[in-house]
């Protein structure tokens, strides 16, 4: 595998040194502050990623001040208690988007951020107690258990949230092939899943950064070469 000090200086190089680099790989996630997250603003992010994936990101920003209204700023408790009705209503409200199919994902994940909640004190306290070293597992729990949260959306779930996650773009997997890693060149197996985390983990042992931060170094050193403020735009960090 390539010494992840050559990716970086690549990316640094890219982006127009070291300094904009660093600018762009946002702030240090946290996970133990993941615990203090509420269950309403949990499941809003959730149903915002849901929402967003294979859609305009930027549309569906513009219209979360609806989704918040319309799906009862996302408390599950008194989502659940909602009647038939009100979730047929809403494929016809112009607040949202009118996706029948994610529209009950959130009614599904309502009754599964409650579940989890009541088990362990809270929904955001299960996530902060999950072994950082481990994505991968819990990206498997969360599409297995959730509604519509496997592949990316789960990983951007994640993120959002201010977990330590890495996001596997073509950019980040390409990046990794091109530094000698033996993966699929689009890698969802369990066995490629694991290769990309036991050598993540490898990088964040040698070079103490934050997973979040190496995953957006590896996108950043390959691919389209898109602008600093481009990326900042499209992270919503401008």
């Amino acid at each position: 595998m390539a010494d992840f000090k050559k990716i970086r200086a690549r990316a640094a190089k890219r982006k127009g040194g070291e300094e904009e680099l660093t600018s762009l790989l946002g702030p240090a996630p946290d996970n133990a502050a993941v615990a203090d997250i509420p269950d309403d603003r949990i499941l809003s992010i959730m149903a915002e990623r849901v929402f967003a994936a294979g859609f305009v990101w930027r549309v569906i920003e513009q219209k979360w001040p609806g989704f918040e209204e319309a799906f009862l700023r996302f408390e599950p408790k008194r989502l659940l208690f909602q009647p038939d009705d009100f979730w047929h209503d809403l494929t016809a409200d112009q607040r949202i988007v009118r996706n029948p199919q994610k529209i009950k994902s959130v009614r599904d994940n309502a009754a599964f951020v409650e579940r989890v909640s009541k088990e362990y004190g809270g929904f955001g306290k299960f996530l902060a107690e999950w072994p950082d070293d481990d994505q991968v597992g819990l990206m498997a729990w969360l599409g297995k258990h959730g509604s519509r949260l496997g592949g990316n959306t789960g990983q951007y779930f994640l993120r959002w949230l201010g977990w330590d996650a890495f996001v596997i773009s073509g950019d980040m997997a390409a990046a990794l092939r091109d530094a000698g890693l033996d993966i699929a060149e689009s890698p969802t197996s369990k066995k490629d899943l694991d290769k990309i985390q036991r050598q993540i983990n490898q990088w964040a042992a040698e070079t103490h950064l934050p997973r979040r931060h190496i995953s957006r170094i590896l996108a950043m050193s390959i691919g389209e070469n898109h602008s600093p403020q481009a990326l900042r735009e499209y992270m919503g960090d401008d």
